[in-house]
């Protein structure tokens, strides 16, 4: 067995660490968000129908739920900076193999690829910035940082998505995304420093394999169920994911070397940082990566202008994750996160009084409440995913807690695409209504968590 590597301080690694994990974040979530503002034009330049184009924008979400925590559990073990170098290699392949894509398969196979090298970007930057940086007002900062550059990512990829449209093609966008994630392997191999949780153990293949097939089922199944759920397709995908992920769970239990340790779930900072990333993808993103087709199709906007509102949103995020830090130390996790939740809920609740007619200055109070809101809680999972668990399995907490994100993504889009989208008559009044009705719904979803979060935490404290 060998000894782990020691943290390093942050005068040292941590002063590359903070700069390379955010970078790979940031460009991780440009990859995710850039076809979010181009979708018409991308769906003819591919020959993309209905059902591709869900699959267009859902499948770098598979690909992200599959390996998260496959690839944080392989950092913690056989070393950090190399999942962290080989996703940013992945990511890049799969960026251009989808700028290249002659049609709707390819691309989609390209962002199938994108979602796996991103999976171990995000999963080990967090596990590299907590071992660059131990607890304490260092980490606070850093975790801020890093919620900084997740907004700051979901921002740039619609402006770039939509920038290249305009002044190009869309394919401009994939392209810039793959030569900047080839730089940032290339920075990351030279200066990251190499960590693992010093306790190597054999690789659980059968429960990596049960937990991939199992969410990438779960996620298939969510994004054809858009198009109808009564067909046999997508009953086969619900009874497949079910029984998969039941054989995971049944396996991490009695298996000698479980890739997943099932007991830290009896701690409540991890309960509470697992249910606050379901309800953030399931309300604030989901909501969020449907607004640049509402604005588009809906109210008439240009995808520049759409992705131009969003940005209101996500640069308050960013500004709000900075100034975390100024927080006093004494406010708890789980508060933090059960205030934040119940704020993006009252910020989407303003986003759900829209008409055919609005002007989108309407948008801007919602969006910057949900904007504050979403900052404060980006930056405290950040902290709050490596701090509920053993500091030896910091790629495993940040895997669990991005998982979590992205399945409670897949999830909501999936219901605010029900919600929103469905034969009409008149589709641009009847996809503008879907939307007020889908903000209600999300701005439930978060208000609900938030009140969870609290009680779970506060049940435990009574019960202590």
């Amino acid at each position: 067995m060998s000894a782990p590597v020691q943290p390093a301080s942050a005068t040292t690694s941590g002063s590359a660490t903070l700069p390379i994990a955010s970078a790979g974040t940031l460009l991780s979530m440009v990859a995710f968000t850039d076809p979010l503002s181009t979708v018409p034009s991308l769906a003819r330049s591919l020959h993309a129908g209905p059902a591709a184009q869900s699959w267009v924008l859902s499948s770098m979400s598979l690909g992200l739920a599959a390996a998260l925590l496959v690839t944080g559990a392989l950092g913690d073990d056989y070393g950090r900076r190399r999942m962290f170098v080989s996703g940013a290699a992945i990511l890049a392949a799969g960026s251009l193999l989808s700028a290249v894509s002659p049609g709707a398969v390819l691309f989609v196979v390209g962002r199938l690829i994108q979602g796996l090298g991103a999976a171990a970007v995000v999963s080990c930057s967090l596990a590299l910035i907590s071992h660059a940086y131990p607890p304490g007002p260092g980490r606070t900062r850093a975790s801020g940082m890093w919620g900084a550059s997740l907004g700051a990512g979901i921002a740039l990829g619609p402006v770039l998505g939509a920038g290249s449209e305009q002044v190009s093609h869309w394919r401009i966008g994939p392209i810039v995304v793959a030569g900047l994630t080839a730089v940032l392997a290339v920075a990351g191999r030279s200066r990251l420093a190499e960590s693992t949780s010093g306790h190597s153990r054999p690789v659980d293949l059968a429960g990596s394999a049960l937990l991939g097939t199992g969410l990438a089922a779960l996620v298939a199944a969510l994004t054809q169920g858009r198009q109808g759920w009564t067909r046999p397709s997508e009953l086969a995908l619900i009874v497949a994911a079910v029984v998969l992920l039941g054989a995971f769970l049944a396996h991490q239990r009695t298996a000698r070397h479980a890739m997943l340790d099932l007991s830290l779930f009896g701690r409540p900072a991890l309960r509470s940082t697992t249910i606050a990333a379901v309800v953030c993808g399931a309300g604030i993103i989901a909501l969020m990566s449907f607004m640049c087709t509402m604005l588009e199709r809906g109210l008439g906007r240009s995808p520049l202008a759409a992705a131009l509102i969003l940005v209101v949103w996500s640069a308050t995020s960013v500004v709000t994750a900075l100034l975390t830090r100024r927080l006093p130390a004494r406010i708890p996790g789980f508060l933090r996160l059960s205030v934040s939740l119940v704020i993006i809920a009252a910020g989407m609740g303003a986003l759900a009084e829209l008409s055919t007619g609005s002007g989108l200055w309407l948008l801007v109070p919602g969006l910057l409440v949900a904007g504050a809101g979403s900052g404060l809680l980006n930056a405290t999972l950040g902290r709050e995913a490596v701090a509920s668990v053993p500091a030896e399995r910091a790629g495993m907490g940040s895997g669990i807690n991005n998982t979590a994100r992205y399945v409670g993504s897949a999830i909501g889009v999936t219901i605010v695409t029900v919600i929103a989208v469905r034969p009409s008559t008149h589709p641009q009044r009847d996809l503008v209504a879907g939307w007020n009705t889908a903000a209600i719904v999300c701005a439930a979803v978060s208000l609900v968590g938030g009140v969870v979060v609290w009680l779970c935490h506060h049940g435990e404290q009574r019960a202590a």
